[in-house]
C-alpha cells in the first residue's frame, strides 16, 4: 500500500515538473501593432515582442506601397477583431483558436502576409 502511494506521489510529481517548463500559447501575451488596415479586413500586424514560437512572416513588402515590414502576419479571424483599434495602434494579444465567429467578409484585395495568426485582443 505505502509502495502504491508513493509511486502515485512520484508520478503526480513528474509530470507537473515535465509541464513547468513549458507555456501554453494561450496564456503568452505578444505586443503588436496594427500596421495595414485594409479593405475587407486584409490587415497586417507585427510582432513587436519577436517569439520564435509562432509562424509568422520574418519579412514582407506591400506590393501596393513597397514599404516592408518585420515580424508580420495577417488577421486569422477578422471577425473577432475590434474594430476600434485603428491603423498605427498597438495592443497586446493571445492566441485563441477555440473561439471563432463566423461572419461575413467582403472579397475586394489588398496585400497581406501569407501566414495568418487566429487572436484574441487582450489589452489595447
Amino acid at each position: 500500500m505505502k509502495l502504491l502511494l508513493i509511486l502515485s506521489i512520484f508520478t503526480v510529481l513528474t509530470v507537473a515538473a515535465a509541464d513547468c517548463g513549458k507555456k501554453s500559447t494561450g496564456t503568452v501575451k505578444y505586443k503588436a501593432r496594427l500596421e495595414i488596415k485594409g479593405i475587407c479586413f486584409n490587415y497586417t500586424i507585427s510582432l513587436l515582442d519577436p517569439a520564435d514560437t509562432l509562424d509568422i512572416n520574418a519579412d514582407w513588402t506591400d506590393e501596393m506601397t513597397n514599404k516592408s515590414y518585420s515580424n508580420v502576419f495577417s488577421l486569422g479571424n477578422p471577425c473577432d477583431f475590434p474594430a476600434t483599434i485603428k491603423q498605427g495602434d498597438e495592443f497586446y494579444f493571445t492566441i485563441d483558436t477555440a473561439t471563432k465567429k463566423d461572419c461575413a467578409v467582403c472579397m475586394a484585395y489588398y496585400p497581406k502576409p501569407s501566414k495568418a495568426l487566429t487572436i484574441k485582443v487582450v489589452d489595447k
